[in-house]
């Protein structure tokens, strides 16, 4: 097995440990066919704090199979769109001739842009932009034909994992690993919209840490950011949300979005939970530079002690704040003859015995 990158460079973004979380704002199908609403999007991501502004590159007929879903009795998300799903993945395609634009916009205002390739035209595509990395969907997980091929370019790796089983990742990654890419970022994700919090098993990244030694992170399709919080507290340092100007839009995505004041509020709870996370050492912060002292006890007399007499046990007690001798060597101290005399209530020192 070949040994995973902790540090991947994004283009001129490092991200991994010892770099804040990256966060992606998934744009997906709320562009709603409209470039500008795409280029808005983009602007209103860079506001709330995203680092890269990511959309999906796909053509309806090279994705699904019209005939094939038409067998199903759908009961998830795609059996309440009212419509045949091969339509609304239609209405949802983001037009091949719009990536260099939006990508060009994106360069414009400061933030990444990505996508996520469905056919092997939108991975050259991809070369095309230089994109900072490639993501790749759940619902690829097991076509190795194409994570081979994108492996192949030598570009960063984003995997989600959604509705896939360790072995399914477990050969992903040896694909992976066969053509030599050693940049990887495996996200924990539920493939539901919206999924439920009590689905979410953050905990996996622990496993994906350990099994693969790998990069983790979450694409998270819940409400609210206790997820993304939890993962970020695990380690995770990639992070996916759908994100839009108006859930109150028409469109398969837009409920199940964060929108900018959400997403904004996320990053900056993120940020604050890596203050907060600090590191593995543990020491006194300057904080704590008086409280050591105000909240621990020192070795005290219980009484007046005359110079000369040998200290007993019933001589001393122990009391804030932490002046002269720590309780942990009172019984250094019983026994001793004190040098001096020591008033009741007076803090014992070495010097004194």
């Amino acid at each position: 097995m070949i040994k995973f990158s902790k540090e991947i460079a994004f283009n001129d973004r490092l991200v991994g440990h010892g770099h804040p979380a990256y966060f992606v704002a998934e744009i997906g199908a709320n562009f709603d066919n409209s470039l500008d609403k795409a280029k808005k999007l983009c602007d209103a991501a860079k506001e709330a704090g995203a680092d890269c502004a990511k959309f999906q590159s796909f053509i309806s007929e090279k994705i699904v199979a019209p005939k094939g879903f038409q067998k199903m009795q759908l009961k998830g998300v795609h059996g309440t769109w009212g419509r045949p799903v091969n339509e609304v993945f239609k209405d949802a395609e983001f037009p091949r001739d719009w990536h260099h634009l939006v990508k060009e916009h994106c360069d414009n205002i400061g933030i990444q842009f990505s996508t996520s390739p469905y056919d092997f035209e939108a991975v050259e595509l991809c070369m095309e932009l230089d994109l900072p990395f490639i993501k790749i969907g759940s619902g690829e997980i097991t076509w190795l034909e194409m994570i081979e091929k994108i492996a192949q370019k030598n570009k960063p790796i984003v995997l989600a994992t959604g509705d896939a089983t360790l072995s399914e990742i477990d050969d992903a990654i040896r694909t992976i690993e066969s053509v030599g890419n050693k940049n990887l970022i495996l996200l924990q994700c539920i493939t539901n919209y919206p999924s439920m919090i009590e689905s979410a098993n953050i905990n996996v990244l622990k496993t994906y840490q350990s099994a693969f030694d790998v990069l983790t992170g979450y694409s998270d399709h819940s409400f609210g950011d206790v997820v993304i919080l939890g993962s970020v507290a695990l380690g995770g340092i990639f992070v996916e949300k759908h994100f839009t100007l108006n859930k109150e839009d028409k469109g398969p995505d837009h409920p199940h979005s964060m929108n900018v004041q959400e997403f904004k509020t996320m990053v900056n709870r993120v940020r604050q939970l890596e203050l907060a996370m600090g590191s593995t050492k543990k020491f006194i912060v300057e904080e704590e530079r008086e409280t050591v002292i105000v909240q621990r006890r020192g070795l005290y007399a219980a009484k007046t002690i005359p110079k000369g007499k040998i200290i007993e046990n019933s001589d001393i007690i122990e009391l804030r704040p932490a002046l002269g001798i720590l309780p942990k060597y009172k019984r250094n101290v019983i026994g001793q003859v004190s040098q001096t005399d020591i008033s009741e209530g007076e803090p014992i020192y070495w010097q004194n015995i």
